[in-house]
């Protein structure tokens, strides 16, 4: 009699340690969303409208992972340890092998922006060739108007990059380069025309010490990007819904107003062919 009770309770207890993983397993994972200051700002104001409605529309909770440079939340991307960055063309284009776009924002109703390179206002120079000898404040080594276009315009000008300016530096924010040039710690900068037009409305007072010297083309705007091989899966596509459906919800609205954006839309074949070109540039320098 004893033996058959100390068997049941081994069975009991080898059915419970059976059913525990199970229920490990039943546990919502969180959708994982990697972010960078180079092009949001640390804005936690922004960031909790951006969870209420991501997480609403999503039926999930949605985690952001911030880090400080493209090539550390690209590497995250990369290695699986989260499900989708806002990250720039430039490093989807460098990894699209292994990265699509999923979805574009979209400004002033396109999902394009232009680069810009400026300097301090009141400043005589009026051409790039002007900007020779400078302290130069860049983005990020990994974003297109941070960075690539300067680099290629200087290239296709037949100047060095690397001897143009007298010193460059990264200031790992693009409103961290016109905050450069405004105070005098860099003499130009290289920026993201729709950060830089966004300053202008909500820090009038610092972007009015600049002055853009130069505007470039016309490229796709920094895209939200997922692995390859999960676009088309179950929890990217329930993603790319809720970003565009951001005017749907009061919370999805009010993160939209923050970024100055009018919403979200699918990237095209072509959105980042001008990308490209400028990359060519660079890479037939050698």
């Amino acid at each position: 009699m004893m033996r058959l009770q100390r068997r049941k309770v081994l069975v009991a207890a080898g059915l419970a340690l059976l059913s525990a993983p199970m229920v490990l397993r039943a546990q919502p994972v969180p959708f994982r969303f990697g972010l960078t200051p180079v092009f949001l700002d640390n804005d936690w104001q922004l960031l909790d409208f951006l969870r209420a409605h991501l997480s609403t529309k999503m039926g999930g909770e949605v985690e952001f992972l911030q880090r400080r440079t493209y090539k550390e939340v690209t590497a995250l991307l990369l290695m699986g340890e989260i499900d989708a960055a806002w990250l720039c063309g430039y490093p989807l284009l460098q990894n699209s092998e292994r990265l699509s776009a999923l979805a574009l924002p979209v400004w002033q109703g396109q999902p394009n922006y232009s680069a810009k390179i400026i300097t301090s206002k009141g400043r005589t120079a009026q051409y790039l060739e002007d900007l020779r000898g400078d302290i130069h404040a860049y983005s990020d080594p990994d974003s297109n108007s941070g960075h690539l276009v300067t680099v290629s315009e200087l290239l296709k000008q037949n100047h060095r990059p690397e001897a143009f300016f007298a010193r460059s530096f990264f200031t790992y924010g693009h409103r961290n380069v016109v905050r450069a040039v405004a105070r005098g710690l860099a003499q130009s900068g290289s920026v993201d025309g729709y950060v830089y037009e966004a300053m202008q409305r909500a820090e009038p007072e610092l972007v009015a010490r600049t002055h853009v010297l130069w505007e470039s083309e016309q490229f796709g705007f920094p895209p939200i990007v997922v692995a390859r091989e999960a676009l088309d899966s179950g929890p990217a596509q329930s993603f790319f819904t809720a970003l565009t459906t951001m005017q749907e919800s009061d919370a999805g609205q009010a993160a939209l107003q923050m970024l100055q954006l009018d919403g979200f839309a699918a990237p095209d074949a072509h959105s980042f062919d001008q990308i490209a070109a400028r990359m060519r540039i660079v890479a037939e320098r050698g």
